[in-house]
């Protein structure tokens, strides 16, 4: 949904209230608003103007189609996502691949597929070899649609009008059948109603020049009837035995009567000789209820009939003598007892509660058909009734399937998986089953091609599976963030990167979602899985200057490769020198044409052959030269023109360099090494002076040449590298060849042991020296941390003093701070630049891969959009100029980073349903309300949550049957508390006319002052208090200078070793402390604070204002209350204005007079609306979302205040979205500099309303 509405005069006003009071009063039917009106206060240029924008698409998957929609040799899959559409295709590898995403204007009923592939050849080029998506939507149109390569896009070659746009039950556009030929659609509605259409195409007309004089067009016919007198549960068409000249095409259908218990089959068709629908037969047997009809593929006049608990198979090939010849049964026990199979169904037993438990109400689901669907059910229990007998969620079939052997995969609503195998003898109609699979139920359920199936869970994630000798194996997730339930947007960092945190998902679903700014990719090669125990992955080039890459390093536990980087990667190992048989630590280019190897044994200098590399040595084996030391080396770097190893027992530093001895003739060899105090784990050597420079000079000059230095060509900054140490720190080492090491800089990493942590995750295992706007270092430590270390420095230096040669003693300026802190993941972080520059963006590897922006304050990154990876390296060739390459699930991934910004979702699974979330900023914690719990202690509770990694921190647990409905944060005085409203009942809070129930509520105050911040319980505690051994390096005093004073402000412990998740409730609860409640009579629906020294609470209809007795949070004391006609579901303040929302009677305005302690009505809405969430933009407007999936910009019209308040809000812009906005938040853009307000939907499949197609 991307639309926009505005305000441009008097007409527009007029027209756009009277429209907006007539959609909105009415009461006997859905809501029919246009895509976007609105209305000015005022005319011209002082109209207001507004702009709405999708953030995230839809993700709940509610209809399914499969087809070649690009090429008929391609399969590819739609999803339909409520108000948009997916097309996405399948790989090898499990996981669905996006092509395009468009939105809808309405709601998607259903969809369907034309296979006009094989048919009219060179009557419309464009569509020929393509299927045709035929769309369903509540415009009133049913649309057909032909996927444009060119454009990228679905583009509608033909609407067909079938009724007006709404949703009116007796207007067609709820279910959609097409027949196996391709030639008609059959269409019906919620009741009494259906029609069947012709559909076919003509061929462009030519002109004498061969222009096309008229373009070609579908044709179409309808016939339609509205005699059917009953709800339409299900349909499909048959192919029987029926002359063509008599009766065709027939339809079988699923009709519950009025004022009958059952469902029964009925049998329709097209007379040929009236053109006219007439019935032909029913068919009803006695046993459980009829669901749904399907015709069996390849089995002319066969057809399958679901019922909640067992399935008929049905002979309707004389569709006015139907019979039943098989039914399988599923009433077997739910631990996955094997269906049955019978070969009559005569005689059956009638379960009368099952008939009479489901009447007139059509649901969606199979679950929940028997439950009470209101349009309150979001507030009502998280556990519904289960069923007696086992019903088909829903079912697909296998697509190509072998003739006369089709198979169809279908779930249970308890998460069972079977398959049916159909064959046709001798001996008639013989039915295999297989169950291959449980888990949870799945709607809708699609088999792809090459064994997929997809399932998608109503409330969850969904899942691709694979079949594999009759099992269905699990492949890979599809997520899915709806319903969003509430949602908080928060400057994480203080970064401006803005993150959302949500509650997605119900019970046991739920989960919370930490949604980021992401990075896109498109996905080019994938290898085979056969890349196990990959240590290391590195790409080098022959030459510095070359612009792309010559080779691919691969290093395993025992074995080395070296592949060539082109249009294929081959391996020219024997050809490079590496030593194969070794596990590489590192590798890079030492000079032009010379490589450099660095395994646990020694050092191999090596002189590529021409067969490797065009530019090579005109040899037949390549020339090599070796270093060893005396003990293992354990880490190493290669530089421009040195190389650094490091060993670890003893511990030790060698500096290594290179030298021609003759033609093709060089020489390696130790120029220093040091005995060190700690273990050095990580290297890295800074970029090459060339490179540093350019770097540099964006930001203003060189900052290798000191300041005022005239001389272009004098550099007197030393040769440094950065290492990361077992101690643990990070250091600057000096690697100048005319003197002693020098430790130019440090910053040290302090280990709080208190919780008992070892200092082994603390430990850096990368490091990098960034040249940006100012220099900075970045460490990666094993336990998932990413630091930031910056040095203070003059404004006419780049770099500290200690760094530049002329500088003898040590600079105190030189001490690196820590200035950045964040937690990447729980695995250890590894830094990979994207080019050979010191100013490089970077890749961070963890758990998860992210971008990491080297030109931002502090530090900035996205996510990857991408699978899990445990190395990746930049690649660059002729074909792929900006690839990478992943290792991941053991194979090479070749990807390409592209335009366009994602959202990526992290998800923690909460249990339960998480209803509500907010930030709590002092801390940077989530305060999240759950319900739904299925712990004996309670059944709903306030947590505090930990946004790093989902650790829960605090507990408060609800009484027991008390349910938590409401949360606000308060400050009251120079205290931070947490106001929850509570509901006393798990019954419904509101009667169906919404009136408030009669049940206890309750006020609580909690006291958030004891709420412990997730520093204290993760890897770093600032600190200013260390030991005086923290302030020296890793270097000796023998070294031959003396001591440096350095100091850090950090403290790490490892989570690895500390498992928050494992903590039992029972240990936490009571950090959120109880300071006092009131309990009122009826739910507390809604509470906000007010004027920052109130707080406003509903409860039914009753809203009241509650003051603290000197501003003491455990004295609180109600000072004023107002009623309203129905019961009050949100609240909002901006100033002195409240904005409530009934569920009845839409937005209205309070204001309250502190000196009269009175609360006083000022405005009201102009339409019943059930109000979703309300925000006030300002004292005077007010957005508002309602359940049937409008959005509505409200504003007072400056009435005096002697005027009545009924009904006095002026409508200015209002627009259908299609989903239900169930929180409303406003924002501050920065780009904008405006106040914007921002939306979630909750996906909702029986929201009323429509819209046309684009």
């Amino acid at each position: 949904m991307e639309s926009s509405a505005s305000g441009d005069g008097p007409s527009a006003t007029t027209a756009a209230v009277a429209a907006a009071a007539a959609v909105a009063s009415s009461s006997s039917g859905p809501s029919t608003s246009a895509s976007a009106f609105s209305a000015g206060v005022s005319g011209g240029a002082s109209a207001t103007h507004y702009l709405a924008k999708r953030v995230l698409h839809g993700s709940a998957v509610q209809h399914v189609a499969r087809g070649h929609f690009r090429s008929e040799h391609l399969w590819e899959f739609v999803l339909c996502k409520g108000t948009s559409l997916e097309l996405v295709v399948v790989g090898e590898d499990g996981v669905l691949q996006s092509i395009c995403e468009q939105n809808t204007f309405g709601i998607v009923k259903d969809v369907g597929v034309l296979d006009w592939r094989f048919k009219h050849f060179g009557i419309w080029p464009e569509i020929e070899g393509k299927e045709i998506l035929v769309l369903l939507s509540d415009s009133g149109k049913l649309s057909l649609l032909y996927f444009c390569c060119q454009m990228h896009r679905f583009i509608p070659i033909g609407n067909i009008e079938l009724s007006k746009p709404g949703n009116m039950r007796d207007q067609l556009g709820r279910i959609l059948a097409i027949d196996h030929d391709s030639a008609w659609v059959a269409i019906s509605a919620y009741e009494d109603a259906f029609a069947v259409v012709r559909v076919g195409r003509t061929q462009h007309v030519y002109g004498p020049n061969k222009e096309i004089v008229e373009k070609a067009k579908i044709v179409h016919a309808v016939y339609k009837t509205s005699d059917i007198r009953g709800t339409v549960w299900s349909m499909c068409f048959m192919r029987t035995r029926c002359s063509m000249d008599e009766y065709y095409p027939v339809v079988a259908m699923i009709i519950n009567r009025k004022g009958s218990d059952a469902n029964d089959l009925s049998m329709y068709a097209l007379a040929a000789n009236d053109g006219g629908i007439q019935y032909l037969s029913g068919y009803s047997e006695p046993g459980p209820l009829a669901l749904e009809i399907a015709e069996i593929p390849q089995l002319d006049g066969f057809g399958l009939l679901f019922r909640a608990g067992d399935i008929l198979i049905v002979d309707l090939r004389d569709p006015k003598d139907i019979c039943c010849t098989i039914r399988i049964s599923m009433t077997g026990s739910l631990v996955g007892e094997q269906i049955s199979v019978e070969d009559s169904c005569r005689g059956l037993d009638v379960d009368d509660d099952v008939a009479a438990c489901a009447l007139l109400e059509l649901r969606d689901s199979g679950n929940n058909i028997m439950m009470d669907d209101s349009c309150m059910a979001i507030d009502g229990a998280d556990n519904p009734r289960s069923m007696k007998s086992r019903v088909i969620c829903s079912w697909s079939w296998e697509p190509d399937a072998m003739r006369g052997q089709p198979r169809l995969i279908f779930c249970l609503d308890d998460g069972e998986f079977h398959i049916l195998e159909f064959n046709w003898d001798t001996e008639g109609l013989k039915v295999l089953p297989e169950r291959v699979h449980r888990g949870l139920p799945c709607k809708p359920l699609l088999w792809m091609d090459r064994g997929m199936i997809a399932g998608f869970v109503e409330m969850g994630d969904g899942m691709i599976l694979h079949l594999e000798h009759g099992r269905l194996v699990h492949r890979s997730t599809v997520q899915n963030v709806g319903p969003i339930l509430d949602l908080a947007i928060a400057d994480y960092h203080g970064e401006k990167q803005d993150q959302l945190f949500s509650c997605c998902g119900m019970c046991p679903e739920g989960s919370l979602r930490v949604i980021r700014n992401g990075v896109n990719v498109e996905k080019l090669l994938r290898t085979e899985p056969i890349y196990q125990g990959v240590t290391g992955l590195w790409t080098l080039r022959m030459k510095r200057t070359d612009t792309y890459h010559s080779f691919l390093v691969l290093a395993f536990v025992e074995e080395t490769r070296i592949l060539s980087v082109g249009l294929s990667f081959n391996d020219i190992s024997d050809a490079v020198g590496f030593q194969p048989e070794v596990c590489t630590l590192a590798c890079g280019l030492i000079a032009d044409g010379l490589l450099v190897q660095i395994h646990s044994k020694g050092v191999k200098l090596c002189l590529p052959t021409s067969h490797a590399h065009p530019e090579g040595a005109a040899l037949t084996s390549p020339v090599c030269v070796d270093w060893y030391p005396d003990v293992t080396i354990s880490v190493g770097a290669v530089g421009h023109d040195v190389v650094a190893v490091a060993t670890s027992n003893p511990c030790c530093l060698y500096i290594l360099r290179v030298r021609p001895l003759s033609s093709l003739q060089y020489e390696l060899y130790e120029t220093q090494h040091v005995q060190l105090q700690y273990e050095v784990s990580c290297i890295s050597i800074p970029e090459e002076d060339s490179r540093l420079r350019t770097s540099c000079s964006a930001f203003g000059g060189d900052f290798r040449k000191r300041e005022g230095n005239n001389s272009a060509a004098e550099v007197d900054v030393r040769m440094f590298a950065v290492i990361g140490t077992h101690k643990p720190s990070v250091e600057v080492i000096s690697l100048e060849p005319d003197e002693a090491f020098r430790l130019l800089s440090i910053g040290s990493i302090s280990v709080n042991n208190a919780l008992g942590a070892p200092v082994s995750g603390c430990i850096p295992e990368n490091v990098r020296f960034v040249a940006s706007e100012r220099f900075y270092i970045l460490a990666g430590l094993r336990n998932g941390m990413l630091l930031r270390f910056e040095s203070g420095t003059s404004k006419d230096q780049y770099l500290p003093g200690s760094f530049y040669k002329e500088s003898f003693a040590p600079s105190l300026s030189a001490l690196l701070q820590l200035v950045a802190i964040r937690h990447i993941g729980i695995t250890p972080v590894g830094l990979v630049p994207l080019h050979d520059s010191a100013n490089s963006d970077i890749i961070v590897l963890s758990d998860r891969s992210w971008l990491l922006y080297a030109s931002r304050h502090s530090l900035a990154y996205s996510s990857i959009s991408f699978l899990p990876a445990s190395h990746v390296t930049p690649v660059s060739s002729v074909d792929c100029p900006s690839g990478l390459l992943f290792v991941a699930e053991n194979c090479l991934h070749l990807v390409e980073m592209v335009h366009g910004k994602r959202l990526n979702a992290q998800k923690f699974s909460v249990g339960g349903t998480p209803r509500k979330v907010l930030y709590h900023s002092d801390s940077r914690t989530l305060l999240v309300m759950r319900t739904g719990l299925t712990g004996a202690s309670c059944s709903s509770d306030i947590v505090q949550i930990d946004p790093n990694n989902g650790i829960l921190l605090s507990r408060f647990k609800c009484e027991l049957g008390e349910t938590a409905k409401c949360i606000q944060i308060a400050k009251i005085g120079s205290e931070q508390v947490l106001i929850v409203g509570t509901s006393k009942s798990t019954d419904r809070p509101m009667m169906p006319n919404g009136e408030a129930e009669s049940i206890k509520g309750r006020l609580i105050v909690l006291s958030l002052d004891t709420l412990g911040s997730p520093h204290e319980c993760s890897s770093f505690i600032p600190t200013s208090n260390l030991s005086s051994s923290s302030h020296t390096g890793s270097f000796p005093e023998i070294v031959g200078y003396a001591n440096e004073d350095f100091s850090s402000n950090s403290m790490c412990s490892s989570p690895d070793d500390i498992c928050y998740n494992q903590i039992q409730f029972e240990q936490i609860a009571g950090h959120l402390r109880s300071l006092t409640h009131v309990t009122f009579t009826g739910a507390v629906l809604a509470v906000y604070p007010y004027l920052d020294r109130y707080v406003l609470a509903a409860a039914g209809n009753t809203l009241s204002v509650f003051g603290f007795v000197n501003e003491n949070p455990h004295r609180m004391k109600k000072y004023a209350v107002s009623r309203t006609r129905f019961t009050i579901t949100c609240l909002k303040t901006y100033g002195s204005q409240i904005a409530a929302g009934d569920c009845r009677d839409g937005v209205l305005f309070c204001s309250y007079h502190e000196n009269l302690r009175k609360l006083e009505l000022i405005y009201a809405d102009p339409a019943q609306r059930l109000v979703g969430d309300v925000v006030l933009l300002d004292c005077e407007t007010a957005v508002v979302s309602d359940r049937r999936g409008s959005i509505s910009v409200l504003s007072c019209p400056g009435l005096e205040v002697s005027e009545s308040p009924e009904k006095n809000l002026a409508v200015q812009c209002s627009f259908f979205m299609g989903e239900i906005a169930m929180s409303i938040q406003k924002v501050s853009f920065y780009c904008l500099g405006a106040n914007q307000f921002n939306y979630t939907m909750r996906e909702h499949r029986r929201v009323f309303g429509w819209e046309g197609f684009v």
